[in-house]
């Protein structure tokens, strides 16, 4: 074991409030100072193989596999690039290679904590089947539930890393190769010293590798899809240079790692990419459509959202076909690979209800009914403006009725707080659970700097251009459609190919910028949704390239002067934007939950179970492995239940009232944090001003958690406490420490 002192450096705090935060999350850890192929042959006059072989297959000539050859280098170093960047801006915020196992544990906070518990859970088990079992009938997570935490919480990006962890250290370890290199750590300020591994062999090491090697793989797709979207190798530079000048707007894998958006996103690009290629191709084949379907399903299985943006992209599709730009028969089979991906989504998650009551779900439906309907609508309404609005009208009203069912008919009340969401976003409505969401500022509408920071680095005004560009044409076609007598917008299957070829282009680009703008009305309404929008609008960037829409600008070298024009006005505040994420150096140091989790392990029963804050919880979990009854996971009604019990200790109901909460709860200790009960975002934002709308008869009353701050007797005891965190414990009737 080799000593190795941390180095002594400061950190910037100016990137804090760029990092999202969860709805009442505790104060994040101490990080102001850093402590010490070969080319074959033909044969016998049949296909060359190798590299020849795929050229003829693919119809290329020479000059066209040099320039893919060369567009596919250009991707592989940008993606390079991105894993660098990503990995190197992870390293230095936390100094994750200094880190003890339970530091590195506790750097994983709220959410991201839980997530990881289970990939920690299957990796420990006896054998992976062993692993998997104790994950689908999980005992600690909701204590006394048990719950198949795969169908819950998305976790097969855990259960896949955890089988490649178990395979990779197995297969090392038969052939005796080392994995991990581990040091002693002198941490200073009279603190004891701890160990601390870095390489491939330690899990969590191992674990955010991967992470950053799918983002770096993520870059890559871009830089393809700004290529195949513009028609030009400069429109990938373009679509590459805008996402790392706008990176704090585009991404925040390189401080949360285990989030699902972590691992869903990427998969998202490529279904987008293969999205445009259908579109583009006049009859694309079975081979698409099932490499659509895949990314559509490994897009859905890690995140609990992605229903919500393929509804948007459903949405953009169907609007391309109410204005005529998408044939018929191609809606069909997109709908119909949606569709197929979902019922797979839904048997992989066994049969988690909140698939089949989505507005995803519904609409998938009702736009089917409607396009089979489609020669109805012509024979009853003159086609035009008319029709499109009332396709839409009867896609909004159906959609609304069929979730309507479908949730009344299975029960189902888990999205309910989506709905809530929305209506308070509109209106005067509040409770409890929307207040947890709204008075988190993630949750709230876009602040006013996100703007100024795309208009800053060009972001902006490149979009409005295109944009503007996409909709002047799309209005043309929209008044000449009446003249024509609706033959484009009617049957556009029909079409001629050059003519079916200018409509395909067309409407490639205007579900483009249909997307787009969903995309905004969602990071608008949500600002953490954000993390949509700023990179598709790197990908719409990378339209200043293509001809179709900047032709006018002049012949080629006009066109790429231009570009690098504005590409070198983008980096003088995109420049600026790197350098301050370069600068950001610091550490995790979390000593009172350290001692908090130290204490537990040391003084409380392996079967204990606790409550307290959503993020607390995530922690005692994974580090300590005990029971606890709520925790981040917020989709659930009955977890949203749970956890309003739980926060009743930060109301002003009587003592006597809350502990029978928490008996009914079966806790035996409640870890309670002063801040949670003092912090306030901004008026009306405090735990026990949120407390005040759902019980509005104790309003005025001292909270109950000032009381327990002073003194929890009579009705709970105290057995640890610290500057952050204090340990009450609940009396049961057998008065034994669990």
């Amino acid at each position: 074991m080799v000593t190795k002192n941390r180095k002594q450096t400061g950190k910037s705090p100016a990137t804090q409030a760029d990092r999202d935060r969860t709805p009442h999350v505790s104060p994040p850890g101490k990080s102001n100072a850093r402590r010490p192929g070969r080319e074959g042959k033909a044969f016998n006059g049949a296909h060359p193989n190798g590299l020849s072989g795929i050229r003829h297959k693919l119809g290329l000539t020479p000059s066209a596999v040099a320039k893919l050859g060369i567009t596919l280098l250009l991707a592989a170093l940008t993606g390079f690039l991105h894993w660098h960047h990503l990995s190197q801006l992870f390293e230095n915020d936390r100094h994750f290679s200094h880190l003890s196992n339970l530091e590195k544990e506790m750097a994983f906070r709220t959410e991201m904590g839980l997530y990881y518990s289970y990939y920690k859970t299957i990796i420990e088990a006896p054998a992976f089947l062993d692993g998997l079992h104790m994950v689908m009938n999980d005992r600690l997570t909701e204590f006394p539930l048990v719950i198949n935490t795969l169908k819950r919480f998305n976790l097969y990006p855990e259960v896949v890393l955890a089988s490649w962890y178990r395979t990779y250290t197995g297969v090392m370890g038969y052939f005796g190769i080392p994995t991990k290199m581990c040091w002693s750590i002198n941490r200073g300020e009279g603190l004891t010293p701890v160990d601390s591994c870095e390489g491939m062999g330690d899990p969590a090491y191992f674990y955010v590798s991967f992470v950053f090697l799918l983002n770096g793989a993520m870059m890559s797709l871009f830089f393809i899809y700004g290529v195949y979207l513009s028609g030009s190798r400069l429109g990938g530079v373009v679509t590459a240079v805008c996402f790392f000048f706008n990176h704090g707007e585009s991404t925040r894998v390189m401080w949360t790692p285990p989030l699902r958006e972590s691992f869903a996103y990427p998969f998202l690009v490529l279904q987008m990419l293969l999205l445009t290629h259908i579109l583009r191709t006049r009859n694309p084949s079975r081979t698409a459509m099932v490499a659509l379907g895949v990314s559509n399903l490994c897009f859905m299985l890690p995140w609990q959202f992605a229903q919500f943006v393929l509804l948007t992209q459903v949405a953009s599709l169907f609007a391309s076909y109410i204005l005529g730009y998408l044939a018929a028969t191609k809606m069909q089979s997109i709908l119909v690979t949606h569709m197929v991906t979902l019922a797979v989504c839904f048997v992989l998650m066994f049969g988690n209800s909140m698939l089949l009551t989505s507005f995803y779900a519904s609409s998938l439906l009702s736009i089917w009914a409607i396009i089979a309907l489609r020669d109805r609508f012509a024979q009853v309404l003159t086609p035009g403006v008319v029709t499109w609005l009332m396709q839409g009208l009867a896609w909004v009203g159906s959609t609304l009725l069929l979730k309507s069912l479908l949730s009344s008919v299975l029960c189902a009340s888990d999205d309910a707080h989506i709905s809530a969401l929305i209506k308070s976003k509109f209106t005067s409505y509040k409770d409890f659970h929307t207040l947890m969401y709204t008075c988190a500022a993630e949750f709230d509408f876009m602040e006013l700097e996100t703007p100024l920071r795309y208009l800053r680095t060009m972001l902006l005004p490149i979009n409005v251009l295109v944009v503007a560009l996409i909709a002047g044409r799309t209005v043309q076609d929209v008044v000449r459609s009446p003249r024509d007598g609706g033959k484009r917008s009617v049957r556009p299957d029909d079409a001629d190919e050059a003519e079916g070829s200018e409509i395909a282009a067309k409407g490639e680009l205007v579900y483009h910028g249909l997307q787009l703008v969903a995309f905004a009305v969602l990071a608008v309404l949500i600002m953490r949704l954000k993390l949509f929008l700023t990179p598709h609008m790197c990908i719409m960037a990378s339209l200043i390239c293509s001809k179709q829409l900047f032709g006018w600008i002049g012949d080629k070298f006009k066109h790429q002067l231009a570009v690098f024009v504005v590409m070198a006005i983008m980096a003088v505040y995109g420049v600026a934007n790197l350098r301050a994420q370069w600068g950001i150096i610091g550490e995790f140091s979390n000593l009172p939950q350290e001692e908090l989790l130290d204490w537990i392990q040391d003084n409380t029963r392996p079967d204990a179970v606790f409550a307290g804050a959503m993020p607390t919880m995530a922690s005692v979990k994974l580090s300590t492995g005990r029971p606890i009854v709520n925790h981040p996971h917020y989709e659930d009604a009955g977890l949203r239940e749970r956890t309003k019990l739980v926060y009743s200790m930060y109301s002003r109901m009587s003592a006597d009232t809350v502990k029978g909460n928490l008996v009914k709860l079966g806790v035996d200790f409640f870890v309670l944090e002063d801040s949670w009960c003092t912090r306030r975002t901004r008026p009306g934002c405090s735990m026990p001003e949120i407390w005040d709308i759902e019980d509005p008869l104790n309003a005025g009353k001292t909270p109950l958690c000032t009381h327990m701050a002073r003194s929890s007797r009579p009705h709970f005891t105290t057995v640890f406490s610290n500057d952050i965190y204090k340990v009450l414990r609940v009396p049961k009737a057998t008065d034994e420490l669990r």
